[in-house]
């Protein structure tokens, strides 16, 4: 009799062992905070499967950058926030996975340029500072980027969890805005002399249609 209550209590164990591991390792629920290129952020997910799983986050981060474009020295400043969802496929049930989604873009970059030595050069002609002031440009960016990514975002086993995701935003085309002033001088070479330095700069971002993605992310799988 004592054997057979062994043997029975054995076996429930052995029984139940398998449901205690797939409770421990089906912690389907992710939330933690992502940074890197697209910003800093928090960052919800829920694997539906071993094989498929569902992101959002949001990101947002400021940068002050200078550049040359023509001998006129700019002050640029980009203002990055956006918001994204994400479908992930993990092939090997596991960590890898490769994602596809998109990002709604708040994205806003702006330059401003004071004149050196007192005077601007624009397309070759010379004006003072009193004549311009401080010019501006601004860009005009799509609010909807389509995203593919490929990384890595841990199992399914409940605890921290670190990960990586790199890839690419197809934001398109940045277009740069007619360029203001706040000088005194109101004529038409000024004008046409503007536009072709809008184009200048134009040209110069021109090749930036694809802007890379680059994430790590810390969290909690529970």
């Amino acid at each position: 009799m004592k054997f057979l209550a062994v043997t029975a209590a054995t076996a429930a164990a052995l029984l139940s062992a398998p449901a205690f591991a797939a409770q421990d390792d089906d912690a389907r629920l992710y939330a933690g905070i992502t940074g890197g290129t697209l910003g800093i952020g928090p960052e919800v997910g829920y694997r539906l499967s071993k094989n498929i799983g569902i992101r959002a986050n949001a990101s947002f981060l400021s940068i002050s950058h200078g550049f040359e474009s023509d001998d006129i020295e700019y002050d640029g400043k980009v203002k990055l926030q956006s918001f994204g969802a994400m479908l992930d496929v993990y092939p090997f049930g596991g960590g890898f996975r490769l994602s596809g989604g998109f990002r709604i873009n708040g994205n806003k970059a702006r330059a401003t340029a004071e004149p050196s030595g007192g005077t601007y050069d624009i397309n070759g002609t010379t004006y003072t500072a009193a004549e311009i002031g401080t010019l501006r440009a601004n860009t005009d960016i799509k609010n909807f980027a389509p995203a593919l990514t490929l990384g890595y975002g841990g199992g399914l086993s409940s605890g921290f969890v670190f990960g990586v995701e790199a890839g690419a935003l197809f934001q398109g085309r940045v277009r740069i805005k007619p360029l203001t002033y706040t000088g005194t001088l109101d004529s038409a070479e000024l004008r046409a002399d503007l536009e072709a330095e809008r184009q200048s700069v134009q040209d110069d971002i021109d090749g930036y249609k694809v802007y890379p993605i680059l994430q790590l992310t810390i969290g909690y799988r529970f």
